[in-house]
């Protein structure tokens, strides 16, 4: 069963723990500059956003590699850069249409999400259940069942 990262930006706080974990488990150190999610601050609408690689089914990244660095995780479903194969061309980072795919010109190569190996660090992090890892059969039931509610209030409402 592959799994994926549901974002749920109602809940997020802006506390960047996510970031933080992130950077920690990837880098050996606590700096959200170099996490592979960002929580995005949209302060004249007091609202925060998580943003990360949503593991694409047609990996545009993928595709455009010309060494063939970014391959997929059979066991997680995640589009995963092998740092000894890429070149740090950054083709992969202008494939992207979400823009998740970064150049770090620390190692000059690319780095991007690939879900902590089936254990996403951000996911653990997160103290009010924003980013959490599930079914990824189930991202969308429950946007359907606030939708749901949203259409069944509206209709009695109206009769």
């Amino acid at each position: 069963m592959l799994r994926s990262l549901l974002i749920d930006a109602e809940k997020c706080t802006g506390c960047v723990q996510c970031e933080l974990a992130c950077s920690y488990e990837n880098e050996g150190l606590f700096n959200p500059a170099k996490s592979r999610i960002r929580v995005f601050t949209f302060h004249h609408e007091g609202r925060f956003v998580p943003y990360t690689c949503t593991q694409c089914a047609e990996a545009w990244c993928m595709q455009a590699c010309p060494v063939d660095a970014i391959t997929l995780d059979g066991d997680t479903g995640a589009k995963v850069v092998n740092a000894a194969v890429c070149v740090g061309c950054k083709v992969c980072t202008i494939a992207c249409p979400f823009g998740t795919v970064n150049y770090s010109s620390d190692s000059g190569k690319v780095v991007k999400c690939d879900l902590c190996a089936g254990d996403p660090a951000c996911a653990k992090a997160c103290p009010t259940a924003a980013i959490t890892y599930v079914d990824a059969d189930q991202t969308g039931f429950e946007k359907m069942r606030a939708w749901a509610g949203k259409t069944d209030a509206g209709s009695a409402a109206s009769a």
